[in-house]
């Protein structure tokens, strides 16, 4: 048994790393995993320095999901109201990381290295890129047990890929693989295996590398737009702008980015 803590935390170039660290669970979300990622979520979120956050694993699972060996600390639910409380409320706190997560105007990187499963694939959807290697795979167990992945495996999902492919991966409860995950729109990119980490890390640099108030202001643009017609959207759009284009930043911006354009044209 090893005393290492469940998740390993450290920060390079801007990007705070939290890295999953129970290879002989298959990563299983613990109670600790998840009080730690929460920690790591609140630092991000309340460190100016740190302009992104990486969420990766060690050993050949990404997360096998809930640690369901872990000894629950109140009584099963009874009734249909304490099993809906239950999952608003409880699971250490899944529910309330990840909506915190999607409300930080700040991007979060997931890379899968290998299987990704249940409540490691919903951790996934409240992250804004999703990385996948070549042998990384997706899947939902929670249908073999007769249910529905209840914290993001519906909700986020639906909002990701649509209905076609939510159907596909919780009602007939198939896996995909890196490739299929690509065609649905459920990772950004596959990558080798090989120099996999060097390559999450660099899109994370990419990353701090872009202007933080655009992508800020993208970010819950993009998430108000999806809601809206086209009419309001287009109000979103012009609304956010109508900041970053009084910003210094923009106006050098553009002036480089037009000097870029001329010396290409002269030339």
């Amino acid at each position: 048994m090893t005393d290492a803590p469940h998740v390993l935390v450290d920060e390079a170039d801007g990007v705070l790393v939290a890295t999953l660290n129970r290879p002989e669970k298959l990563n299983a979300l613990s109670r600790q995993t998840l009080e730690i990622l929460e920690s790591a979520v609140y630092r991000f979120r309340d460190s100016p320095s740190l302009r992104v956050m990486l969420i990766r694993a060690t050993g050949r699972y990404f997360s096998a999901g809930a640690d369901l060996r872990e000894a629950g600390v109140s009584a099963p639910p009874t009734s249909g109201t304490e099993i809906r409380e239950m999952h608003r409320l409880h699971l250490n706190g899944m529910r309330r990381m990840y909506d915190e997560m999607e409300a930080i105007e700040k991007p979060f990187v997931i890379a899968h290295q290998g299987p990704c499963v249940g409540g490691g694939l919903e951790l996934s959807l409240s992250c804004d890129f999703r990385l996948a290697a070549a042998s990384a795979s997706y899947s939902f167990p929670e249908g073999k047990m007769g249910v529905l992945p209840a914290t993001n495996g519906i909700s986020r999902l639906v909002r990701l890929v649509g209905a076609h492919w939510a159907r596909y991966l919780v009602m007939a409860n198939l896996p995909a693989n890196a490739q299929k995950a690509l065609v649905m729109g459920l990772v950004h990119e596959v990558f080798p295996d090989e120099g996999f980490d060097d390559a999450a890390m660099a899109f994370c640099r990419h990353l701090v590398g872009n202007n933080p108030d655009q992508m800020g202001a993208a970010k819950v643009a993009i998430e108000i737009a999806r809601e809206l017609g086209v009419t309001q959207a287009a109000s979103v759009e012009r609304l956010a702008n109508s900041a970053l284009m009084l910003a210094p930043a923009y106006l050098e911006g553009m002036r480089a980015h037009v000097a870029t354009i001329g010396t290409k044209t002269s030339g």
